[in-house]
């Protein structure tokens, strides 16, 4: 049995590599950087960029599907300028699709902000190295080891009781 077999077998939910963005969320990000003005598309992916941090920049092929999601949907609308450049404002629809998912829209942007102060904060030097070792030698392990079902659990479990750990350590506010 592979090690990504092994992964799908266990008792857990095994997940791959999170990505940056859970389904929607991009095009609820890209709808609330419209709505704070009108946008052409370069400057969405710059400000996307800007609100995730660490060197992330959209690429096209992420940006435009997610435009045109957003003018189907009716929540914007493209005018196009003098240069023949579209430029993206918001609709009352899109305001009123903001306004009811304003509290998935607050938690993109504050996973976002712990992320960048993660990546940007030196005194998070220590705990950005740590992350970063865990995940390459996770990496290593199943790449080059044939882990047990037991195996997948006891990893699993380590990581568990350290998330557990650092939610009840003691902080000064």
């Amino acid at each position: 049995m592979s090690n990504s077999d092994l992964l799908a077998a266990s008792d857990s939910p095994a997940k791959t590599r999170k990505r940056l963005f859970e389904a929607g969320h991009m095009k609820l990000l890209v709808l609330h950087l419209i709505s704070q003005a009108p946008k052409f598309s370069y400057d969405i992916i710059k400000d996307v960029g800007v609100v995730v941090g660490g060197g992330y920049s959209p690429s096209t092929g992420t940006i435009y599907p997610t435009l045109n999601y957003l003018e189907e949907q009716q929540y914007i609308h493209a005018e196009l300028n003098t240069d023949d450049r579209k430029r993206y404002s918001i609709t009352e629809h899109g305001i009123q699709h903001l306004v009811a998912e304003k509290a998935t829209v607050d938690k993109i942007l504050c996973r976002f902000d712990t992320r960048k102060q993660i990546h940007n904060d030196e005194q998070y030097v220590d705990i950005k190295r740590a992350m970063e070792n865990l995940k390459a030698s996770l990496r290593i392990k199943i790449q080059h080891c044939e882990l047990t079902p037991e195996q997948v659990y006891a990893i699993a479990e380590k990581i568990d009781q350290a998330a557990v750990e650092i939610s009840r350590m003691e902080v000064s506010q």
